[in-house]
């Protein structure tokens, strides 16, 4: 008697199913290497959404490989590497440790500055305050400040940072002499940043402090022009040294940072990690940021500070 032919092979499975199962992988590995290449040129919130998606991107990648593993096919396996590359070369890097220590640099070269959104309303700037001045601060920006914040942060920190400005929802508080200080609308026509050159024993360091508008999907203009605004301004300032903190209401990859991003740069964080600050409960995009140009980056970090719903960023840099 003659065997039907077998509909599968002996030991697998339908060959057409793996055959389906490389082509799914294939498709996803293709969109994927193009969303993240590409994110930059997107327009609007899409490109903001995928901007601050980027980071967890990279857990797709695991689940393709295993899926490529299970149709067993090379070619599935290889297409694979392709995002994984480009995700590792554009995003991953961010994940790199700084790898300085700022233990190693004498105390008269380090400047350490420190940010923060107190959340308006909240009654929590002098508590913010006093946990940064803990953390040896010298020069610390608050924002989303209400006229009682301010008030409480001032009290708070008039022994330890006696030189302050503040501009509407923005406070910038020092333990060096401010000059030169300046509100900044950013194309708003209300006042949300400042800029004050904070004269340290080095020389004169320019910062800029900034509270970005919020973005909501499809409604980012205002934030976008501040962001922008920000961006043609930085490069303009002749100071040697400058650094531009606050809460941005973006992302390190978000489009709309391209232009300051082309005048000033954000440190790697100290430990591997992505420096998320929000919400402060469970972090999940990194938000509030300090860029510098000038100096040296020696730390990084994101800190616990008071009782707001985002995490405070500190970092110290080399001021020589």
């Amino acid at each position: 008697m003659v065997a039907a032919p077998s509909s599968t092979r002996a030991g697998g499975g339908d060959p057409t199913r793996g055959l389906a199962g490389a082509r799914t992988i294939a498709v996803v590995s293709v969109l994927l290497t193009l969303t993240i290449a590409l994110h930059s040129m997107l327009p609007g919130s899409l490109g903001t959404l995928v901007a601050t998606a980027l980071p967890w991107l990279g857990w797709l990648l695991p689940l393709l490989g295993i899926g490529a593993l299970l149709t067993r096919r090379r070619r599935a396996w290889l297409i694979v590497l392709l995002p994984t590359l480009v995700w590792a070369l554009l995003v991953g890097t961010v994940l790199l440790p700084l790898g300085r220590s700022a233990n190693a640099v004498p105390a008269d070269e380090r400047f350490t500055v420190a940010s923060h959104n107190v959340r308006g309303d909240s009654n929590a700037a002098a508590a913010s305050a006093r946990d940064l001045a803990v953390e040896g601060a010298d020069v610390i920006a608050l924002v989303e400040l209400d006229a009682d914040d301010r008030e409480a942060a001032a009290a708070e920190l008039a022994a330890t940072h006696p030189y302050a400005y503040t501009v509407g929802t923005v406070g910038l508080w020092s333990v060096y002499p401010l000059e030169q200080q300046t509100p900044l609308d950013l194309g708003l026509g209300w006042q949300r940043a400042l800029s004050a050159d904070v004269m340290t024993p080095s020389g004169p360091v320019s910062v800029y402090v900034v509270h970005a508008a919020s973005f909501r999907p499809w409604d980012q203009g205002n934030r976008d022009t501040m962001l922008q605004r920000l961006g043609e301004l930085v490069p303009q300032d002749l100071a040697e040294r400058v650094v531009v903190m606050g809460d941005f209401n973006a992302t390190t990859f978000d489009p709309a940072m391209a232009t300051l991003q082309s005048a000033v740069s954000e440190p790697r964080q100290s430990s591997p990690s992505w420096g998320f600050t929000w919400p402060s409960a469970f972090p999940a995009a990194r938000i509030d940021h300090i860029f510098q140009r000038g100096m040296t980056p020696l730390e990084n970090r994101v800190v616990a500070a008071g009782d707001s719903d985002h995490r405070a960023v500190l970092a110290v840099l080399r001021n020589e």
